[in-house]
């Protein structure tokens, strides 16, 4: 509850409920939320595993007109970290095409995964070549790193590469507040963090947290595999899940397979 004063006296009010949505297809964004009884919606602006710039929905002035909250997930492709110059350089031309894409649908903010380097290569030159983004990219919105689920080499799958990370980035940019942080409860069990805590543990390490994706993971503690599943499905506890969503305080979307999502977010508001 919020505390407030009326008339010399505290009263309290009620919290503005959580906005809780999903990932959806980009053809019609607005429809599937409705579908979903969403109130955010998550969604790519073309194909997630090409270097294509993107594809503007034809639903843009719909969809900045609408009341349902957006959120542009970058291509998966995109790697700044990487000492590869080839793949480097156009990530950051990427990243920042899609950024611009992601603003002029009024979106909240472009969720892009932390990257990694290569087998060998110092990870201090990943955090370094991200910082370099922040130094030479404005952003309109704010760009939400996301924790990631597997390889020994990433940027943002353990916390004390999260925290490297932010110091990094912080350093790099002219404007803190562009540089958020999107927390997925599927990457850190897959990622071998205890979602125990993981809220406080993050909020100490980057100060905010701006979305969280909600997922249930196919797979086992620590096993470094990236597959989601509705909540209660799979392999986290769906209590663990909950007090992740209570504690962050931030706006929900779930990236589970598109038959469950309707289930997911009604099971979510009930329990929130």
């Amino acid at each position: 509850m919020a505390n407030a004063r009326r008339d010399g006296e505290e009263v309290t009010s009620p919290q503005r409920p959580q906005r809780i949505g999903a990932h959806v297809d980009q053809d019609d964004p607005l429809a599937h939320a409705a579908t979903r009884d969403a109130d955010v919606v998550q969604f790519f602006l073309g194909d997630p595993q090409g270097w294509k710039g993107p594809v503007i929905p034809a639903s843009a002035d719909a969809l900045r007109a609408s009341d349902v909250d957006v959120y542009v997930h970058a291509p998966y492709v995109i790697n700044v970290a990487t000492g590869n110059n080839r793949i480097r350089i156009p990530s950051r031309k990427l990243l920042e095409s899609h950024l611009k894409g992601a603003a002029s649908l009024g979106a909240k903010g472009l969720i892009v995964h932390g990257g990694h380097v290569n087998a060998g290569d110092d990870p201090q030159a990943g955090f370094d070549n991200w910082r370099k983004v922040f130094e030479r990219m404005e952003c309109p919105i704010p760009v939400l790193i996301e924790n990631t689920a597997g390889g020994g080499n990433a940027m943002a799958r353990r916390l004390d590469r999260i925290a490297r990370l932010w110091d990094a980035v912080t350093a790099g940019s002219p404007d803190a507040s562009v540089i958020g942080f999107c927390l997925d409860t599927c990457h850190f069990h897959a990622g071998g963090e205890e979602l125990l805590g993981v809220v406080d543990r993050v909020m100490a390490i980057t100060g905010r947290i701006d979305l969280v994706h909600c997922n249930d993971s196919r797979d086992a503690f620590d096993s470094g595999a990236d597959r989601h599943a509705n909540l209660g499905a799979g392999q986290i506890d769906p209590e663990l899940i909950l007090a992740v969503c209570r504690a962050a305080g931030a706006p929900i979307v779930v990236e589970t397979p598109f038959e469950g999502q309707a289930d997911d977010i009604a099971f979510l508001r009930k329990n929130l």
